[in-house]
């Protein structure tokens, strides 16, 4: 009844009130948000070369991958993967493994990019300073090159990359976080350096 009575009053006419143009906006913004998600099977890319990809830290300085140093890179598709990220962050920073630690938020499509500004101010509100030149967001063509070098399915995962010098990658793991795989990483991670 009340919605009859806000759309017969409406300046605009009936089915033009502010409900339809919120059911509009609405709409827009679900197609939009949606279009832009593309799930890709899960691959392993042990010996491969991680994608060349340029993206920016949270200090604003502008990041290549792979960096030509031994690097773990952590690479997350959704928001909830932190979760997962924060657990295998915790697990390195206690095993101390002797190479450098990225988190690397991976966001496809073009509404990302659209409010990339928004994005990197809410992810620097949450982490502080000093770790901000220890993650890089990718956005755009960046991000596409990493999600079909990796896939996505399981996205509340992070998936964890050991890269050599060279960019090649030496280990990966995409199944959430396991203290066994963290000291196989760290096991790694040291021969790499060995040699």
């Amino acid at each position: 009844m009340l919605d009859e009575i806000s759309v017969r009053r409406s300046p605009l006419g009936p089915g033009r009130g502010p409900v339809s143009l919120i059911r509009v906006v609405a709409l827009a913004a679900l197609l939009l948000v949606s279009s832009c998600s593309t799930t890709l099977t899960n691959r392993d890319p042990v010996g491969e070369q991680f994608p060349a990809v340029s993206g920016e830290s949270l200090e604003g300085k502008a990041e290549s991958l792979p960096l030509g140093e031994p690097t773990v890179l952590l690479v997350g598709y959704v928001q909830d993967a932190q979760f997962d990220a924060d657990r295998w962050l915790v697990g390195l920073l206690q095993a101390t493994p002797p190479v450098r630690i990225l988190e690397v938020p991976t966001l496809v499509g073009l509404f990302p990019r659209a409010i990339a500004g928004t994005i990197d101010n809410g992810m620097r509100s949450g982490i502080p300073s000093e770790d901000w030149q220890s993650v890089v967001t990718l956005y755009g063509e960046d991000s596409d090159r990493v999600l079909a070098f990796t896939g996505n399915e399981k996205p509340r995962n992070i998936r964890v990359l050991l890269v050599d010098a060279s960019g090649q990658v030496r280990w990966f793991h995409d199944r959430g976080f396991s203290a066994g795989k963290l000291l196989e990483l760290e096991a790694a991670a040291k021969e790499l350096v060995r040699k």
